[in-house]
């Protein structure tokens, strides 16, 4: 008897630790104990200490018919993932802005700027050029196709960037005769409005060019060498540039860039026809205010051609012919149209072959001019007599403020006579004569002219051999030109800055604080 009663109390313990298990993170009930147990009678007899836990587990938890589990398909899924509505709708118009981007201008501000956010770069232009003005989605599309964007040199407008370099790289690699002019006629619909700046640093020839020079076989040394093999006209600015009411700047160079082993002459001749195809172009654009046409080998004749039609021109400030091969007769029709009415400020005529006569010709128009400010005769052959007319032309000017005369052959002549300018003109602010054999003598008589100026802050004597003891001297002159300019241009912005002391009454943060319009920090 009392042996029954031990097993039972051994099965009741049994029970209780079997219903405080938990299995798979879950408590389970026990099954109920069956009338006829399949244990045998030496696990009964087991002490408690000794059982395992896998020994208490019950055979049968439960029928899985009764149990009720939930399995995500998605083991991420929940109902805070779920878009909103106007999420929804957003996606599908940037899906088909294409075809239904007039949608655009009925949408909110704030859900513009996320379907602009959103849509592909590479949207026909026809769809975003008159549409859209927003400026983050013409960034995207200008550092999608350009690694280089100096968004300084386009008037900090990014769309306009995007259309000016576009039209550019059409125009560049449009082949004539060859290259579809749909896609160029339709660009320049499209952007009319937005180009204020034309930059063309190439200029591809047809590719069947009809031989207009000497009878040269194709494969003669002697054609190669003369540069007269093949002669080619280029692409035609007249139907573009009329198209462009808003063009200030035009930049041009008549050549090929990484042609490599395909060298061939014709493909950098600036032919009679191109060139007065490109002049009146020029003379038909009244707005334009800077044309640059470099490194294009213009001769004296196509100078002439190219003056002779802008000669009237009412707007032209800066005018670049440098790297051609100017000579004097291109310089005399230069100077007459510095002598006409016209209006220019910037004039550069850097490496280029004027010599005496056309330096003489460029002086006499500057004793007569009362606008040009900045002239660039560097690298060409004035020599001391040409020297010698600009710089007695110099005493008389009253308008140029920079003047460049390096690598001309100047000698000791010269600097006789720009010792005196230096003393007489007192509108000089720079002057650069370096690369010219002025020699000690000519270094202190520059020396003793300088003592007397208080204007010129900048005069470049490197590599003139005019001597330490004269540099040393000149350059002392210069700083206290300088530091006497820094103080007057202190002085007279004093009274505009006070006028903006008046009106900014009121206590600024540090972080909107703004400096007045002519402050200057010294």
């Amino acid at each position: 008897m009392a042996e029954l009663t031990e097993e039972v109390g051994i099965e009741k313990r049994k029970s209780r630790i079997n219903s405080s298990i938990a299995v798979g993170g879950k408590l389970l009930t026990p099954a109920p104990t069956s009338p006829r147990s399949t244990r045998s009678p030496a696990e009964i007899k087991k002490p408690l200490d000794d059982i395992l836990p896998e020994e208490i587990v019950p055979d049968r938890v439960g029928d899985w018919r009764n149990m009720r589990r939930i399995i995500a398909e998605d083991p991420e899924w929940s109902l805070a993932t779920v878009p909103l509505l106007n999420e929804l709708v957003i996606k599908q118009i940037v899906k088909n802005f294409e075809n239904k981007s007039d949608i655009l201008k009925d949408l909110l501000t704030k859900h513009q700027k996320k379907v602009l956010s959103q849509i592909s770069t590479d949207l026909p232009l026809k769809v975003t050029a008159l549409l859209i003005d927003d400026e983050g989605f013409w960034e995207r599309c200008c550092r999608a196709r350009w690694e280089l964007c100096e968004i300084s040199s386009y008037g900090n407008s990014w769309k306009r960037m995007y259309f000016e370099k576009n039209l550019q790289q059409i125009i560049e690699l449009f082949v004539p005769e060859k290259s579809d002019s749909d896609e160029l006629e339709d660009t320049i619909a499209l952007s009319t409005n937005f180009i204020r700046k034309l930059e063309i640093k190439q200029l591809l020839p047809p590719l069947a060019s009809v031989s207009k020079g000497p009878d040269f076989d194709e494969n003669s040394d002697a054609a190669s060498d003369t540069g007269d093999e093949l002669e080619s006209d280029h692409f035609n600015f007249g139907p573009v540039l009329k198209r462009l009411p808003f063009l200030e700047e035009f930049h041009l160079t008549y050549g090929v860039r990484d042609c490599g082993m395909n060298f061939e002459w014709s493909l950098f001749q600036f032919t009679a026809k191109d060139c007065l195809q490109l002049s009146e172009c020029i003379a038909a654009l009244p707005n334009l205010k800077v044309f640059r046409l470099h490194r294009s080998k213009v001769d004296d004749e196509k100078a002439r051609v190219l003056i002779s039609h802008i000669l009237d021109h009412p707007g032209l400030i800066e005018l670049d012919l440098s790297h051609n091969i100017i000579g004097d007769r291109g310089a005399r029709a230069i100077g007459k149209f510095l002598n006409n009415h016209s209006q220019l400020v910037k004039l550069n005529l850097c490496n280029n072959q004027i010599r005496v006569a056309g330096a003489q010709a460029i002086a006499h128009a500057l004793t007569k001019n009362n606008l040009l400010q900045y002239l660039n005769l560097r690298l060409n052959r004035l020599g001391d007599e040409g020297g010698q007319a600009i710089c007695r032309a110099l005493t008389k000017n009253r308008t140029l403020v920079d003047i460049n005369l390096s690598s001309n052959e100047l000698a000791e002549p010269t600097a006789a006579i720009l010792s005196q300018v230096v003393i007489q003109n007192p509108i000089i602010r720079t002057l650069d004569l370096s690369c010219n054999r002025l020699g000690p003598d000519g270094g202190k008589q520059l020396q003793e002219g300088m003592e007397e100026n208080k204007t010129i802050t900048s005069m470049d004597l490197r590599l003139t051999e005019c001597g330490q003891e004269a540099e040393y001297c000149i350059n002392q002159v210069l700083h206290r030109n300088q530091e006497a300019d820094r103080e007057q241009r202190i002085k007279d912005s004093q009274s505009i800055n006070e006028e903006f002391r008046k009106k900014s009454t009121e206590p600024q943060a540090a972080h909107r604080f703004q400096l007045p319009p002519a402050a200057v920090i010294a």
